[in-house]
């Protein structure tokens, strides 16, 4: 019972993950309370990245969403499997879930080198950090961590 509510509020959180990287905007909560989820010494009102950043953050956003669904999908495939019993199954899911990380990782990874604006690269590299720590077990993995880079990846790629 444990394992499916965290798995619950793990796709709550992936799928809002997913539905910023695609929407391009930028309504988080730390925005709504007037904070700058943004690194220290980035005010809220000024995280535009500059240069060539629209190409990398629509790249990284683009990679995001197509990792996060994959990996709730596979997470979810997996988790019924293990209830089922099927350990096969479930190996080939948590396989895939692994898979869609290494993918958006190496995405994360060519956009920094890329990317002319210094804070852009920066959080990239941080973004990848925090994609490289999951894995497919849910309960090691840090959505608030993950969410809170989403934001400021949304910020920092504003249009």
């Amino acid at each position: 019972m444990r394992r499916l509510l965290a798995v619950t509020a793990l796709l709550t959180v992936l799928a809002g993950v997913a539905g910023c990287s695609t929407d391009g905007s930028t309504g988080g909560t730390a925005e709504a309370a007037g904070t700058s989820p943004g690194p220290t010494g980035m005010p809220a009102s000024g995280g535009v990245a500059g240069g060539n950043a629209t190409q990398v953050c629509t790249a990284a956003q683009e990679a995001g969403t197509t990792a996060v669904r994959t990996y709730v999908a596979e997470l979810g495939r997996m988790l019924a499997a293990v209830g089922a019993g099927d350990s096969r199954t479930a190996e080939a899911a948590r396989g895939r879930a692994e898979g869609a990380l290494a993918d958006w990782r190496t995405v994360l990874r060519e956009q920094s080198a890329l990317t002319d604006d210094p804070q852009l690269k920066t959080l990239l590299t941080d973004i990848g950090t925090e994609v490289s720590a999951l894995g497919a077990d849910v309960e090691s993995i840090d959505e608030t961590e993950l969410d809170r880079l989403q934001q400021r990846l949304d910020q920092l790629c504003e249009r």
